[in-house]
């Protein structure tokens, strides 16, 4: 770091940020003294950040006082977020109502920071589907939501994303070509339909929804699962004409336009 940036340091907010950010990756929680080792920090000093940002309610203790662990408030304020909050409220509603005739679940992605976060997810009406839960953070090049929000950008767009992104559980490392590759193919079709890269027998379909500027604001995604009992289900066709309908609405709602709209085909 330069001695310009150093200049402009606030070592309490990085503190309370370091502790914020080590706590989303342990759900269960973790004591005063594993966080201070973590960070390497005193116990006195993860103390009086603790305090702060349980009195805050952006952290809450365990009913033993022993662990701590993140409220849902961080959640709760990017919900608030005035792009966020406009695309989920249209989304919601008609996500459920889809998946009751799609009879398969559906979530919503977006990209934060590098990072491609869950932020609206509608399960299947039956009595098995797959559905990722709201706030997980999947994978950049090896999922269907990561690679359309990749897709439709700028060559130098997508090399600053591949910088700020942090690979997710499992996800593996990027290869460029190879990635490249996908996100043409997706730029000629308008979405994208793959085999999952995370799970056996799921194929991923995900939709972009875009913003007045022409940018990928969301993906509309579903994971896809074929049944083989006796319930007679939309096929997949049918399912990618569901989403990728309900996608183009969410993209009028928001004002936007699908340059893909009319050459779209399954």
């Amino acid at each position: 770091m330069d001695d310009a940036s150093d200049k402009y340091r606030a070592p309490a907010l990085e503190k309370g940020l370091d502790i914020i950010e080590l706590l989303a990756n342990h759900g269960e929680g973790l004591t005063q003294r594993e966080l201070a080792k973590s960070l390497d920090r005193s116990p006195n000093e993860i103390y009086r950040m603790l305090s702060t940002l349980v009195r805050r309610g952006y952290v809450i203790r365990s009913a033993s006082g022993d662990h701590y662990s993140l409220s849902l408030k961080m959640f709760s304020i990017s919900q608030r977020h005035p792009p966020i909050g406009r695309v989920i409220e249209a989304a919601l509603p008609r996500m459920r109502s889809l998946t009751r005739k799609a009879w398969q679940s559906c979530h919503m992605g977006m990209e934060s920071n590098g990072d491609i976060v869950i932020v609206a997810t509608a399960e299947s009406p039956g009595n098995w589907g797959l559905a990722l839960k709201t706030g997980t953070v999947v994978g950049l090049w090896n999922t269907g939501t990561g690679r359309v929000l990749a897709a439709f950008r700028t060559p130098e767009e997508i090399d600053d994303l591949i910088a700020r992104h942090r690979r997710a559980v499992g996800e593996p490392e990027v290869v460029r070509a190879e990635f490249d590759g996908h996100l043409a193919r997706i730029r000629t079709a308008g979405y994208e339909k793959m085999p999952s890269a995370t799970a056996v027998g799921v194929t991923n379909l995900a939709f972009p929804v875009f913003n007045p500027s022409g940018q990928v604001v969301a993906v509309l995604s579903c994971p896809y699962l074929e049944r083989v009992d006796d319930l007679v289900v939309p096929p997949i066709d049918e399912v990618v004409e569901i989403y990728r309908t309900l996608a183009n609405e969410l993209t009028a709602l928001y004002g936007g336009t699908n340059p893909f709209e009319k050459d779209l085909t399954p």
